[in-house]
């Protein structure tokens, strides 16, 4: 009886101490289904143009960078710079990750892929499209869900090179000044 007892004991503290283990549960599939289920939603959230939506996949302390423009800190000046891109009528933006990693501590995420964007150029109102790629990090919040903290895009399209002022080339490169002025007359040397 005294070593039927003692067994008992012994397992009942066993049990109890491997209840007070400090190793979490491996939520790494969950975490990564919980990431691609986000990039989903934000992806019908910028087809509905729904701004506010959109800005709400930020966490506060976000930082927006895309090429040709200066970084974006913070989710209300995010919402800020994305809301004259929204109410673009041309507006449209895609994008899909082809990887998505989630830390082993479960509390950081990133998604990387390729994004396809048509807007509307403001200085020559000419529809323009774009594609590229993106890093996308998430941060878990307090309450499980997963938010965006940095977020950078870079567009694989070259720039528009710029337009060429033929008499400004000409001086420049070393043309006689009379000569580019007779044929801005209409007349040849």
């Amino acid at each position: 009886m005294k070593v039927l007892v003692t067994l008992c004991g012994a397992g009942a503290i066993a049990l109890l101490m491997a209840g007070c283990s400090s190793t979490p549960a491996d939520t790494h599939a969950a975490d990564v289904k919980a990431i691609n289920n986000v990039e989903a939603q934000w992806n019908q959230d910028y087809a509905a143009k729904d701004l506010n939506k959109i800005s709400a996949h930020y966490a506060e302390d976000a930082v927006l960078m895309i090429t040709g423009m200066t970084s974006v800190n913070g989710k209300d000046a995010i919402r800020n710079a994305l809301q004259q891109m929204v109410a673009d009528p041309a507006m449209s933006l895609s994008f899909k990750a082809s990887k998505v990693e989630v830390a082993k501590s479960g509390d950081l995420g990133y998604t990387q892929g390729s994004y396809t964007l048509t807007v509307t150029d403001p200085a020559t109102h000419k529809v323009v499209n774009d594609h590229g790629s993106y890093v996308t990090t998430y941060r878990k919040q307090a309450n499980g869900g997963w938010k965006a903290v940095s977020d950078i895009a870079t567009s694989e399209v070259p720039p528009a090179a710029p337009s060429v002022d033929k008499h400004h080339v000409a001086q420049k490169h070393g043309a006689p000044k009379h000569i580019n002025q007779k044929k801005r007359r209409g007349r040849h040397a």
